[in-house]
């Protein structure tokens, strides 16, 4: 590979370096989620020592499993037999959007190993082929061509979407509108039990569906099915701020709430008092009902588990967005003339009526209309292939910047307490030149321009041997109220923690006593959220694990609260207790973020808090 120049001539740099930051986040997370090819053991990460040309191809998560077996298949096909020198394909986790972002910045691809610096780029969305054409270069993206597609749904548990009729009764957005406006919930049909209606979202900046849905309610809100406009958008605000309202929280994929969906059906809830519907891709509801919520890659010999409850897919009435997934060989400057041709090789492999054949083994509908979806695309996996019925068609690019720009207005308001571990391990180095501690302030200081001024934001920080009036073991940096101007005495404020006494490791007290503090002043009609990090075990609590996971689980239980507090722990370094941490999560419905290499503890927190 020829080696790299740091710019590309024909990208203006005009991105801030948060920007760049945000962009790195899904790569490099994807080394702890299992989302990169395996490392081989030359160290190529997923690329073998066989002589050929090696092509990565930057994918959103979903088609990873799927590129893997296309590019097993292409060795065999005439497109590579064509070849000079044959090719090996690997796919690279990469969201969506933050490829987009990252490509728009004109910096070198944020991996250290260049053999994963993508010839191709396969996105969820044309969506994003055409910010990056229009914000950055058309030549960087070359020319895009969808090779499959899934369109936008719904999934909700079965039980809920045949208490509104499914599948008799046609069901649209503004119908989950009203379900998020009537103070009673689901006992507007019937289901007291059920609680508020709650609905999950992705966040738009980084992923498709996200940005897919929202245009999906400004089409609902203007009764339009094509030519939606930005002064559509601008009047749809209200509509889509009450819609808003019952999102539980913002995630970057929909696969971790799957994933906490799918443990609370198998533990024998049926998950309702978490989530009632997820607006993600009909591929995505396909691969939980199989037993992958998280469209994980799977392993040889690896068993899947369909859920009890199985999800059914909502098409809306109004009609659904398709993510159309292009493949495009990058104009990149590290793109190498060999690594170009074998990339328009596979690109043209995957038209062929070989490559579609594979598709719908993995939830994709193939472009090829001769070829049969297969058994997968039955009513048995919650899906209708005659469906949907209405298809709305992707707006101008204008439109779509629109949209992301008045979610950042709209979207859900959110109350966050960031819970510190200062205990005298986070004295130790990560290998950077910094400490722990030095790391988890850099960390927490660069996010806080992601909340809005109106954004609840407290800081609290715990140890042993300090007291507060919140309590032992916790001394107050800042009080949960709102953000206002505060940002830089805030960022002032965690400067502070570097000259904190720091002792012993109180985490299940202090947890305990966030979550309480948190509870008392939780509202209905936002998020209300604990991010915990810590880089160890439990040292010093009075309160067990056992006590402490039966006091904070009640608000995800059947009927639980209308406004539960969500606990999101950081795993900080190797010795952080991964296990409690994750039963933490799980029983609030929150979620575990991994940052066992210390170093990167800056994209894992930016990650998190990219949530609410």
């Amino acid at each position: 590979m020829s080696a790299p120049r740091t710019v590309r001539r024909d990208i203006p740099r005009r991105t801030t370096a948060a920007l760049a930051t945000a962009a790195v986040i899904t790569l490099t997370l994807a080394a702890c989620t299992g989302g990169e090819a395996t490392p081989t053991p030359d160290g190529s990460q997923g690329f073998p020592d066989d002589g050929c040309t090696h092509i990565a191809i930057a994918t959103s998560s979903e088609k990873v499993n799927m590129l893997d077996e296309l590019a097993t298949a292409f060795k065999d096909s005439p497109e590579h037999e064509a070849l000079d020198t044959c090719a090996t394909v690997r796919p690279t986790n990469v969201s969506s959007g933050n490829a987009a972002r990252y490509l728009t910045s004109g910096e070198d691809w944020p991996s250290d190993d260049r053999a994963l610096w993508p010839t191709l780029w396969s996105p969820a969305s044309t969506v994003w082929t055409d910010r990056v054409s229009a914000a950055a270069s058309a030549n960087l993206v070359g020319s895009p061509a969808s090779f499959t597609r899934t369109p936008v749904v719904f999934g909700m548990p079965e039980p809920m979407a045949k208490a509104l009729g499914w599948p008799d009764e046609p069901i649209s957005i503004t119908d989950l509108e009203g379900l998020c406006q009537d103070p009673d919930g689901w006992g507007s049909v019937g289901k007291d039990i059920w609680g508020a209606f709650k609905i999950s979202k992705t966040n738009p900046n980084t992923s498709t569906t996200g940005l897919s849905t929202i245009l999906m309610q400004s089409y609902e809100a203007s009764g339009k099915a094509e030519g939606l406009t930005s002064a559509d958008v601008d009047a749809a605000a209200d509509f889509s701020r009450v819609f808003e309202e019952c999102v539980i929280h913002y995630g970057d994929t929909t696969g971790n709430v799957l994933s906490t969906l799918y443990d609370e059906t198998q533990n024998g809830a049926n998950g309702s008092a978490y989530v009632s519907a997820v607006a993600l891709e009909e591929t995505s509801l396909l691969n939980y009902n199989k037993g992958n919520p998280d469209s994980h890659t799977v392993q040889p010999g690896e068993t899947l588990t369909p859920p009890k409850t199985k999800l059914v897919a909502v098409y809306p009435s109004g009609g659904s967005m398709w993510s159309d997934n292009p493949v495009t060989v990058l104009g990149a400057d590290w793109v190498t003339a060999e690594q170009r041709t074998a990339g328009e090789a596979f690109a043209a492999f995957l038209q062929t009526t070989a490559a579609q054949e594979i598709l719908p083994e993995y939830g994709f509908r193939p472009l090829d209309e001769s070829v049969p979806l297969g058994d997968l695309f039955t009513a048995n996996f919650g899906v209708d292939p005659a469906q949907p019925r209405v298809t709305l068609p992707k707006p101008e690019v204008d439109v779509i910047s629109t949209a992301i720009d008045q979610w950042t207005q709209v979207r859900k308001p959110s109350s966050v307490l960031e819970l510190i571990d200062i205990s005298g391990s986070m004295d130790e180095p990560i290998g950077d030149g910094r400490s722990r501690l030095d790391g988890a302030i850099q960390g927490a200081q660069t996010t806080l321009d992601h909340f809005r001024s109106t954004d609840e934001v407290g800081v609290w920080a715990f140890t042993t041997d300090v007291d507060s009036p919140e309590g032992e073991g916790i001394q107050v940096l800042r009080r949960v109220t709102p953000l206002g101007a505060d940002g830089e005495k805030l960022d002032s404020s965690l400067d502070d923690l570097r000259y904190a006494q720091r002792n012993g490791t109180p985490l299940y007290d202090a947890v305990l006593t966030a979550y309480e503090a948190m509870s008392e002043r939780a509202e209905p009609g936002r998020i209300n959220a604990i991010v915990v990090l810590s880089d160890g075990e439990d040292t010093d609590s009075s309160t067990s694990l056992d006590s402490l996971i039966a006091k904070i689980g009640k608000s995800t239980k059947e009927g639980g609260t209308d406004a539960p507090v969500r606990i999101f722990p950081i795993a900080y370094g190797s010795g952080a207790d991964t296990s409690a941490l994750q039963r933490i999560a799980d029983a609030t419905g929150g979620q575990m973020f991994d940052a066992s290499d210390a170093e990167r503890i800056d994209l894992v927190f930016a990650s998190v808090i990219n949530n609410f």
